[in-house]
């Protein structure tokens, strides 16, 4: 495959990933009567069970390649990029709306260029421009967080530690993708789903045993709908996507393939709540584009 191909079909792969995670927005908005731990123990309770499935058929061929090391990096991606990412995505989302939450995430294409900066060539300098809209673009979402009630403000910080979370994720993961050349993207994301899907076990004693609240047979078949329709789309087929994407990508573009999981979610988050961006979230939307703009800009100079 030529160099061109391979770009325009990691670019592929990194719009598709984008536009089936930005529904991940959406899932607490869906069944707003569940908690952030129920919706995470559910959504990855599905992705394992749909994960142990579809990789039976090649579990003989992959058992030799997945030694110690390799098992430790799965648990650890998938709790930080999977369990804690999420519990604190809907968290956020329930707290602060779907809006302010994108936004923040929306900062993941500069916070991961820069923790995988050592994989790449270009001076931290010429990265100060795109830091520096994205600090703006965060303040405009900050000052709506901090002027509005407590919940907002704790959607904001659930947001950020989101952020943190993922960023971590993303850069380890494509690390890993990098080593185990063996190993096809698409069985990497399943072998995640499997490892999350034993974690979310752990979860699900106290999310459901004691947070279980009152909920009637059409709201638990409206969860469990929802939460497997997720754990399809953007577990299963959004992951193999991204990490078809991060295979094909350097890592310096694989963080710009981010913006569009932001712009799908904030399209899907103002067409569900059936209203225009205000104006701090406009102008943190342009500000966040233009952060990732000219992070990608000082990439293709170098």
């Amino acid at each position: 495959m030529t160099d061109q191909k391979k770009l325009w079909l990691g670019i592929g792969c990194g719009v598709a990933a984008g536009a089936l995670w930005g529904l991940v927005f959406l899932t607490p908005e869906l069944v707003p009567g569940f908690s952030a731990l129920q919706l995470s123990a559910g959504r990855y309770l599905a992705y394992g069970l749909v994960a142990a499935i579809l990789i039976a058929p090649s579990w003989k061929r992959l058992a030799p390649l997945i030694r110690g090391a390799e098992w430790r990096g799965l648990i650890w991606l998938s709790l930080v990029g999977n369990i804690v990412y999420y519990v604190l995505l809907a968290q956020a989302v329930q707290s602060g709306g779907v809006a302010m939450t994108t936004l923040i995430i929306g900062l993941l294409p500069v916070t991961v260029t820069l923790m995988g900066h050592r994989d790449s060539h270009v001076p931290l300098i010429k990265l100060v421009p795109s830091l520096l809209l994205g600090i703006a673009g965060i303040a405009c979402t900050a000052w709506e967080a901090f002027g509005d009630a407590s919940g907002s403000l704790t959607g904001f910080l659930c947001a950020f530690g989101a952020l943190i979370a993922w960023t971590v994720y993303a850069v380890g993961n494509s690390r890993w993708l990098n080593q185990l050349e063996q190993v096809t993207a698409h069985d990497w994301s399943l072998l995640t789903g499997v490892v999350t899907g034993a974690l979310a076990l752990l979860l699900a004693i106290p999310a459901f045993l004691f947070g279980a609240g009152a909920h009637s047979d059409t709201d638990w078949w409206t969860f469990l709908s929802v939460v497997t329709g997720v754990a399809i789309l953007c577990s299963v087929i959004g992951n193999a996507s991204w990490n078809r994407a991060s295979r094909l990508l350097p890592m310096t573009l694989i963080g710009q393939m981010i913006l569009f999981e932001t712009l799908f979610a904030l399209l899907y988050g103002f067409l569900w709540e059936a209203r225009l961006p205000t104006l701090m979230e406009g102008a943190a939307i342009v500000l966040l584009i233009a952060s990732v703009l000219s992070c990608a800009h000082a990439h293709k100079a170098e």
